[in-house]
Formats: structure tokens, C-alpha cells, sequence
């Protein structure tokens, strides 16, 4: 009797000293956990703590963070082909990427150059002339040769170039895929279709949209008319999926966000439309004051207008895609270029900048040492490619 005691004491003390360390275990990992949960909320106050201090800091001054020397030819200017710089003028262009090495160099004689950039695409051509050259930032892609002199054009980011041709009584627009070889093939007469005073291509050049402007029983109308080169479009006289007429009104601006959602502008009006295969007008604004310019990201629509106030020069609205507009900010600086980044624009001439957030704070305002050919946006906050005559500079604002 007395083993069987001994036996289950043994077995109770093996027992308890078992639920003793499972309760060990179990305080360990409880103390780990809270560890691990005190780290993670720690990091999360310190990223929210980063992001306030980020979004309230107002930057006074900036550093040089690298520079690279480039030689730009007396009567050139640059514009930005996405993150690269495009330097032409009326013999010849070539792009140079953001280390200073030019990736391609392309020469011509132009008298009045005409060109469109979508992106990393470009194509330029000259006005009444027969030829448009089409590069990408990294390479030449094509060369496209009329039967009609240009008048104007349009490229997409996969190459494709839609141009407007003059005929003697005929007005046509033509696109073209990067080699050359006709894609569509389209007139216009005054007494009909009207003249197309403004047209754009879509990213993925399967849209195309094209403001035309004539006279019906004495008033000046504007059709905006887009054309679908995809199986929709297939299916449509002339590819033609939607037109949208507006009384009274000259539409010199068209332009697509993406690949379904594009935007025009009148003198007093934006128009957005939306639809990857048959666009619709989604949302009109109307302005009692004339927009004076306009600038645009893959998200927003900014107008610049005379300022309302007597404090002001000018003021910015910004619309996102769907017509709400999200910004109003005032300034006073005569600028040269805006652009958008990540959370806000900028706004510069050659040697002043202003950089603003979506919300209006104006995180910096001061000088260059140099004079600005042209500004671009970075992957990092707050830092920028500022091209010169002689240097391209990586700047990172403090």
C-alpha cells in the first residue's frame, strides 16, 4: 500500500513539476509577445512621429548632393522626359539621363519644330515638313515620313504617333506606328467635321482624342471626339466612340491621364472624361476666370488662374480624376514650369522655387545659385534633378 502511495506522489510531483514549466513557458512567451508588441508600437509612434515631422517641416535650404558637368548648345532647350533631360533644338536632339550620359543623339534641320512627349516617349517633327523622328529615353525607335506636310502631333508611350496633315481642301489625322506603317487613316473638311486645333494619344495609344473647332449658323462650337484603334473601335465608322459638343467655346488643350481617363480644356472650362474603350464625360467645371495654364500628373489636374484677391497674383486649383477639386493655393512667384511630386507641387522660374504640399503648406521658398534650364521630380521626398546650362545637380532640400 504504501508503494502505490509513494507511486502517486512521484507521479503527482512529476505531474505539477510538468504544469510548472508549461506555466514557465507559457510567462516566457507572454513576456516575449509583450516585448515584441512594446517594439512594434514603439516603431509605429516613431513613423508617425517621422511622417508628422515630415509633413509640418518647412524646409529653408538644400544641398548639392551630386553634379555631374554637361555642355548644352547655344539656342537649345531642355524639357523632361520622364527622369531624363531632352535637349533639341532646330538641327538636332538628344536625351541624357539624370548621370550625365547621353543615351541617344539624333540630327535633322527643322525651321519650327514640333514635338509631344508621353512619358518616355517622344516624337518631333517639324511643322510643314515630312518627317518625325520617335525615341524612347533610352533608344531611337522609328522615323515616320508623311505624304502631307504637319501640322501637328501626338505620340503614345508605345510609339505610336498620331499626326494632322494639310491637304489643299482636306485637313487628315493619320497615326503611324513607330516604323512608319499607316495605322489609321482619316479626313476632315471644314463645312463638316471642323479643324483640329488639339489632339492626344493614350499611354497605351489605343485612344485618341481630338478637339475640333468650326462655325455653325454663326457661333464657334468645339467637338471633342475620341476614336478607339482597338476591337471597340473595329466595329464604329472611322473608329469613332464618342463626341461631346460644346457651344461657344475653343478647346486647345486635350490630354489623357492614363489610359482611360483623359481631360480638355477651354478658356474657362475643364471637361473630364473617363473610359478605357469609350470615353464619357464624367464631370464639367466652369470658371468664372480665365485659366491661363495648365499641368498634369498620371492623378491630378492642376489650373493656374489670376488670383481673386488683391493680395495675390496668382492662384492653383487642383482636380483629382473624378473632378473634385482637392487643392486651392495662392502665390505670387512669375514662374517658368510647374510640376507635381508625390504629395504636392512645385512651382519655379530660372532662379526661385516654391514647393507646396496637396494641402497648400508651403514647405520651401528660396534661390538657386544657378540659373534653371528646367526642374525635375525624384523617387525621394524632396529632392530634385535641376538642370543648368553646364551641370546637372541632384538637390535634396533641409
Amino acid at each position: 500500500m504504501a508503494d502505490v502511495k509513494n507511486f502517486l506522489n512521484e507521479k503527482e510531483k512529476r505531474n505539477q513539476n510538468q504544469r510548472d514549466y508549461q506555466e514557465k513557458i507559457r510567462r516566457h512567451r507572454l513576456v516575449n509577445v509583450s516585448r515584441v508588441a512594446l517594439i512594434a508600437v514603439i516603431i509605429i509612434v516613431l513613423v508617425i512621429l517621422v511622417i508628422i515631422q515630415r509633413r509640418n517641416h518647412i524646409y529653408s535650404d538644400y544641398d548639392i548632393v551630386n553634379s555631374v558637368q554637361r555642355e548644352k548648345a547655344s539656342g537649345a532647350t531642355d524639357l523632361a522626359m520622364k527622369d531624363a533631360v531632352l535637349t533639341y533644338s532646330r538641327d538636332g536632339a538628344h536625351c541624357t539621363d539624370i548621370k550625365g550620359n547621353i543615351t541617344w543623339n539624333q540630327t535633322y534641320e527643322m525651321q519650327d519644330v514640333k514635338l509631344d512627349i508621353c512619358r518616355d516617349v517622344v516624337a518631333i517633327g517639324n511643322y510643314n515638313g515630312r518627317e518625325i523622328y520617335v525615341q524612347s529615353t533610352g533608344k531611337i525607335l522609328g522615323k515616320i515620313t508623311t505624304n502631307l506636310p504637319i501640322k501637328n502631333l501626338a505620340v503614345a508611350q508605345n510609339g505610336n504617333v498620331t499626326a494632322i496633315l494639310e491637304d489643299t481642301d482636306t485637313t487628315w489625322i493619320n497615326t503611324y506606328s513607330p516604323d512608319g506603317t499607316a495605322i489609321y487613316n482619316g479626313q476632315t473638311h471644314m463645312h463638316n467635321s471642323g479643324y483640329p486645333c488639339a489632339v492626344s494619344l493614350s499611354p497605351n495609344g489605343e485612344l485618341l482624342g481630338v478637339s475640333f473647332l468650326f462655325v455653325e449658323a454663326g457661333v464657334l462650337k468645339t467637338n471633342v471626339a475620341f476614336y478607339n484603334f482597338g476591337a471597340v473601335g473595329e466595329n464604329k465608322s472611322d473608329h469613332l466612340v464618342s463626341t461631346f459638343s460644346y457651344s461657344d467655346l475653343i478647346v486647345p488643350e486635350i490630354h489623357f491621364m492614363d489610359n482611360s481617363t483623359a481631360f480638355a480644356v477651354g478658356d474657362s472650362r475643364l471637361m473630364i472624361y473617363a473610359g478605357g474603350q469609350k470615353p464619357v464625360s464624367v464631370k464639367e467645371c466652369l470658371f468664372e476666370r480665365e485659366i491661363l495654364s495648365v499641368f498634369y500628373s498620371e492623378r491630378y489636374i492642376g489650373l493656374v488662374f489670376g488670383a481673386d484677391n488683391v493680395d495675390n497674383q496668382y492662384m492653383i486649383e487642383v482636380y483629382n480624376a473624378s473632378g473634385e477639386r482637392v487643392n486651392k493655393t495662392y502665390f505670387d512667384l512669375d514662374y517658368r514650369n510647374i510640376f507635381f511630386e508625390q504629395d504636392g507641387f512645385v512651382v519655379y522660374n530660372e532662379r526661385e522655387c516654391e514647393v507646396y504640399s496637396m494641402k497648400g503648406k508651403q514647405k520651401y521658398k528660396g534661390s538657386f545659385s544657378k540659373s534653371l534650364n528646367l526642374m525635375l521630380p525624384t523617387s525621394a521626398a524632396y529632392r530634385y534633378i535641376v538642370v543648368t546650362d553646364n551641370s546637372i545637380d541632384t538637390v535634396q532640400l533641409k
